[in-house]
């Protein structure tokens, strides 16, 4: 069952970004996808197009970057719905090798969280229907469903309801290995165009497309990134232009006009913060992304008591709004200061500086900054523990 995150910002680069899971992996790095983020692409497109030779490598890569055994079956195992049986089974097969052997070297790899127990009120359908709305902005609307409703049921049933609801692999990680399966697959256009705009949805940022076509570019090919990089130039000129909401729906080019959009509450998955710029816990709910020529973004984030940001910069600097709770900021060589609920907080370009919730209360804040050269955050080193704990005590 999915499992609500608070907010942090990934996508929006407030101070944030990696993916987490749904149980969430790790939140996105608005500077591009992280190392384990890297190893998902290759995994998942050797096993797409089925180089196992290739596979072997990113198998040992991804586990020596951090990817638990479990998070890596999970990758296999979506692939079959992309790329058949066949290819899921010869990499399940693989990795099964690759596990073997690095025993026989003494390594031993984490084998990490399990799936959440299937929701019991719920049918596959019914959950699946209420997830894939969710990720693709609305009721899914594909020429298809009228033509042959069973492939309807079968997609939302258990691609969607058995597959996407197994919460050890967030969804974003999940599209991470969508998109690229399809960008190392050929003729799957539409359905890379129908992926890439759900990868927005659940908030990956362009920047972070971009470094997955780089990786594609570098390990599997550059015919297929090539493609790949004329499909997602297609989706971002259709988002800014307002026609990218139902993203499995998309059958033909929309036209593009300006129109006024309406972005649904709910309709953004939150996820967690990652763990190599925060500490603590944190969650995020994208609230909006750049829509070119303008360069903001903004984003819900709520840190949990004891939580807070690693240091950090904005190129173009950020303005913070307090919504709920008491937190702490500080500026490098400043105090701390105490920021609560309705205070506004602008951070100028370049100012080093950390923020986050106090050690006994949560605290959520909105959270909006502009990209410089695709840019929004330079992260740090963490804040430690004694540099916490010399805040004023005033919760």
């Amino acid at each position: 069952m999915i499992k609500t995150l608070s907010v942090i910002f990934a996508s929006i680069g407030i101070l944030i970004l990696d993916s987490a899971t749904i149980p969430e992996a790790k939140a996105m790095n608005t500077e591009g996808l992280n190392a384990k983020q890297e190893n998902i692409v290759t995994i998942a497109a050797f096993t797409a197009n089925g180089d196992l030779r290739q596979l072997k490598t990113a198998l040992n890569e991804g586990l020596d970057a951090g990817l638990t055994i479990n998070e890596i079956k999970e990758i296999l195992v979506q692939m079959y719905a992309y790329a058949g049986f066949p290819r899921s089974l010869n990499g399940i097969t693989t990795f099964m090798d690759v596990l073997a052997e690095r025993e026989q070297k003494g390594i031993k790899d984490v084998v990490g969280k399990k799936p959440s127990p299937f929701p019991a009120n719920k049918s596959s359908i019914e959950l699946g229907t209420e997830i894939q709305t969710k990720l693709i902005g609305g009721p899914a609307t594909a020429r298809y469903i009228a033509f042959c409703p069973e492939i309807d049921a079968f997609l939302k049933g258990h691609l969607f309801g058995d597959i996407f609801e197994r919460d050890n692999l967030n969804f974003q990680s999940r599209e991470i290995a969508t998109i690229s399966a399809l960008a190392a697959l050929e003729g799957v256009n539409l359905q890379l165009q129908s992926h890439f705009n759900v990868g927005f949805n659940t908030g990956l940022t362009e920047a972070q497309m971009r470094n997955l076509l780089s990786v594609i570019a570098s390990k599997v090919g550059k015919r297929q990134a090539e493609n790949a990089s004329e499909v997602l130039a297609k989706v971002i000129s259709s988002r800014q232009a307002g026609n990218g909401a139902q993203a499995l729906s998309i059958t033909h080019e929309s036209p593009q006009t300006s129109t006024i959009t309406i972005t649904r509450d709910g309709s953004q998955p939150a996820y967690g913060a990652p763990a190599e710029h925060f500490t603590g816990s944190a969650l995020v709910q994208p609230l909006f992304q750049a829509n070119p020529p303008s360069r903001a973004s903004g984003a819900y984030v709520t840190f949990e008591p004891g939580t807070r940001t690693a240091w950090h910069v904005h190129p173009l600097g950020q303005t913070l709004i307090v919504t709920a709770g008491t937190g702490w900021i500080q500026q490098s060589g400043g105090p701390t200061q105490v920021i609560r609920k309705g205070d506004v907080i602008w951070i100028p370009p370049g100012v080093k500086h950390w923020h986050g919730a106090t050690a006994t209360t949560s605290m959520t804040h909105i959270a909006i900054q502009e990209q410089l050269d695709g840019k929004t955050v330079r992260w740090m080193e963490k804040v430690s523990d004694e540099q916490y704990r010399a805040a004023p005590n005033a919760d």
